[in-house]
Formats: C-alpha cells, structure tokens, sequence
C-alpha cells in the first residue's frame, strides 16, 4: 500500500467513530477536499504532492477526532506525528514537514515554507469552493485572489 492510502486508512478510522452524521460529512468532505487541494498547488508549484497531500488529509485531524478545535493547529501537529510515527514508513525531515505544516495553517496572513503555504492555501480553497456563495473571511480573501492569479483565473 502507499503512505497516502496508509494515512487515509488512519483518517478514516477516525472520521467512522464521528457519531454525528453532519460532522462526520463535514470531516470527510473537508480532509479529502483539502488534500486534492494540496496535491493540484503542489502540482502547480512543483512542490512534494505526496506530502502535501497527507498534510492535506490530517491538518484538522485533531478537531474532528475530539470535536474541539481549540488550538487544533498546534495539538493537531502533535496528533499527526503520532500517526506518522507510528507507520513507520515516514523519516524524521518527512514527519517534520508535514507537522510544521499543520502547526502553521491557521496562521494565514504569516509567510512559511512551502509546504506551509501549500496547504494553507488549499485549507483556503476548499473553504472558499464548499459554497462559493457564503461571505469570504478577509484573511481568505486575500490568499484567494492570489490562487485565482496563480491558476489564470483573473482576468
């Protein structure tokens, strides 16, 4: 099996013991959601896709797992080295670039690594693409108009 299928395995067992049916919808649509995402900027920016997919799928791991999004980032970040650690198919600089990037997704208006900014702007994305019809957050809209540039979709 691959490390993305290995992690998605993980997700989902996590995601299935979500006993509310709308949070669990939520959870699913917005970690897969985020994770393809991550893999079309990466794509875009040559960037890893593999780990910015998996960065994708377990950035908000923490929240759905313990319905408590109270410093998610950073717990979260913790929660996904457990997981990585525990596939034994992750080296120590892989894990910590996945981890440095969940701990800093929620800073959005703060310039990281690429990795960082990868799944930020996918987080902002799929946000935005869920119901396009909803208000935008300022912080989104910025990283928003800047993606509709990236991708030729201005003008």
């Amino acid at each position: 099996m691959n490390r993305i299928e290995e992690v998605r395995e993980i997700v989902d067992e996590i995601l299935l013991k979500m006993t509310k049916d709308e949070a669990r919808r939520h959870a699913y649509l917005h970690l897969y959601g985020v994770s393809q995402a991550c893999a079309l900027i990466a794509a875009k920016r040559k960037e890893n896709i593999e780990l910015s997919v998996i960065a994708g799928m377990l950035h908000d791991i923490y929240t759905y797992a313990n319905l408590d999004s109270q410093s998610h980032a950073h717990k979260g970040a913790e929660m996904a080295r457990g997981i990585l650690k525990s596939l034994s198919v992750f080296d120590n600089d892989e894990i910590n670039l996945i981890c440095a990037a969940i701990y800093n997704h929620s800073h959005k208006s703060a310039v990281h690594g690429p990795l960082d900014e990868i799944l930020k702007d996918a987080d902002v994305m799929q946000h935005i693409l869920y119901n396009p019809l909803l208000d935008i957050k300022q912080h989104e809209q910025k990283r928003f108009d800047l993606l509709k540039i990236e991708f030729g979709l201005e003008g």
